[in-house]
């Protein structure tokens, strides 16, 4: 959580102390060796200054992934280029000071798609699943009038995937249609 004495602080206070301020970070990293590491650098390489980190190695989120919470502090117009070079280091950052950045899950559908009525059934997948479809690869070799698929990128709220999925499968048995998805956790076959 942010130091909320920063935000109460007057501009003389915060040129005082150089501008900086202090910012949390909440990522998601894959456990294999390294990954903290890596997640760090970026923070370093654009002005951060680590204040603490607190690394949930017994938790999972639904993907699989280890939740990690990074409390830094930055001036304010370094925080974005930190935030940019965590992304581009393919770091998962699933919240950035009070703007929350959730998760992404892509699925394959499968079936009439066109014939289904492919953009209501988008929508439905929008408003039901409480997801923002970020872009799709339709296939449709055969025409439109024979079976296609379809590769959906979706955003989610954090931790908000299997209600998302299970949103999505319902959709996909009522339109008839294969729903292909991913797998959330590393036991799941």
């Amino acid at each position: 959580m942010a130091d909320e004495s920063s935000d109460r602080g007057t501009d003389a206070e915060t040129e005082a102390d150089g501008g900086v301020r202090a910012y949390t970070v909440r990522l998601e990293l894959v456990d294999e060796p390294g990954e903290l590491l890596r997640a760090l650098a970026p923070i370093a390489d654009n002005g951060g200054n680590l204040l603490s980190i607190h690394h949930e190695r017994g938790n999972i989120t639904p993907r699989g992934h280890i939740p990690v919470e990074v409390d830094l502090e930055c001036p304010p117009d370094r925080f974005d280029d930190v935030v940019e070079a965590l992304r581009d280091a393919g770091v998962n950052v699933i919240q950035a000071g009070a703007e929350h950045y959730g998760e992404e899950i892509s699925v394959v559908l499968v079936g009439q798609l066109v014939e289904n009525g492919l953009s209501e059934t988008l929508t439905r997948i929008e408003d039901e699943a409480s997801a923002a479809v970020l872009d799709l690869s339709l296939a449709a070799p055969d025409g439109t009038d024979a079976v296609s698929s379809a590769r959906v990128r979706l955003a989610i709220d954090s931790g908000r995937s299997e209600e998302a999925l299970t949103a999505i499968r319902s959709i996909g048995d009522e339109k008839e249609l294969t729903v292909v998805e991913p797998l959330i956790g590393g036991d799941t076959a």
